[in-house]
């Protein structure tokens, strides 16, 4: 069942998150966009060779992973699982790929990512989990418009999963540890129908004010909503509407007294 977005938008492994700049991530990721991803080599779980041209001519779903992560990471590997299984009820198994790729090098070699694929019983063969080739990681995230930086205790990085189109162009970014079902079902419809869709500027809006709304907090050891600004937005629209709602009862008392002004007779 599809559940309202906690708004996570970071995966934080310490305490202090100043160093992560989630502006800076952000727009790196819009940035991708329509971007051509290159033939980046990889060793999927099963220790193959896998190229990405091999995995065009159907949508892609990619999302960055790395296996020493204890908590987020399995939980956004196993909300999109749910997404993925959904998805695939609408539009049928096999129209589109997913490809979790560890970035934690040397570490997310085949069998750690073999391990966390069956830790969280993911066997589907349009599922691959991949380990790319050292070298070429950097140029690989960066295309992808993902970002990470190193802690004391692992990673912090944007929760970001890209769709990319049957030719290898990235199509849509979607965030967070939990997204609503037409973020990610939506893009994948278009693309499974040859039908794309320009990206509406109120979205990237959304996700701006997501990002805003999302606060540290230390004693959860997690992101969560800053309901002291969601409530100072609500109050600010309110008063704005409040307002709009007077200026056009009082034009409007004024007019129709003017208007029974004029056709009283003249004592």
């Amino acid at each position: 069942m599809w559940r309202f977005s906690k708004l996570l938008l970071f995966a934080v492994a310490s305490f202090n998150a100043a160093a992560f700049d989630e502006k800076l991530a952000l727009k790196e990721s819009q940035a991708a966009l329509g971007r051509q991803i290159g033939d980046y080599r990889f060793v999927d779980s099963s220790g193959r060779a896998v190229g990405l041209a091999e995995l065009r001519g159907k949508p892609l779903v990619v999302n960055f992973i790395y296996t020493g992560c204890s908590q987020v990471c399995p939980a956004t590997t196993q909300f999109l699982a749910t997404a993925v299984k959904e998805t695939e009820r609408t539009l049928g198994q096999g129209t589109f790929r997913v490809a979790t790729i560890g970035f934690n090098l040397p570490f997310d070699d085949p069998t750690s990512m073999r391990a966390f694929a069956r830790k969280f019983g993911i066997a589907s063969p349009n599922w691959l989990f991949l380990t790319p080739d050292a070298s070429a990681l950097d140029a690989l995230t960066k295309d992808l418009g993902f970002r990470y930086e190193p802690t004391a205790a692992g990673f912090d990085h944007l929760l970001q999963v890209s769709i990319l189109d049957r030719d290898g162009r990235v199509y849509r970014q979607v965030y967070g540890d939990a997204f609503d079902a037409p973020l990610f079902v939506g893009p994948l419809l278009q693309l499974a129908q040859n039908a794309p869709v320009e990206q509406a500027s109120l979205e990237g809006t959304w996700e701006k004010f997501k990002l805003l709304c999302t606060v540290y907090d230390p004693a959860a050891g997690r992101y969560r909503l800053n309901y002291v600004v969601l409530i100072e937005l609500l109050v600010g629209a309110s008063v704005m509407l409040g307002g709009i709602g007077f200026v056009a009862w009082e034009w409007r008392r004024r007019k129709l007294t003017h208007i029974k002004s004029k056709a009283e007779p003249a004592s």
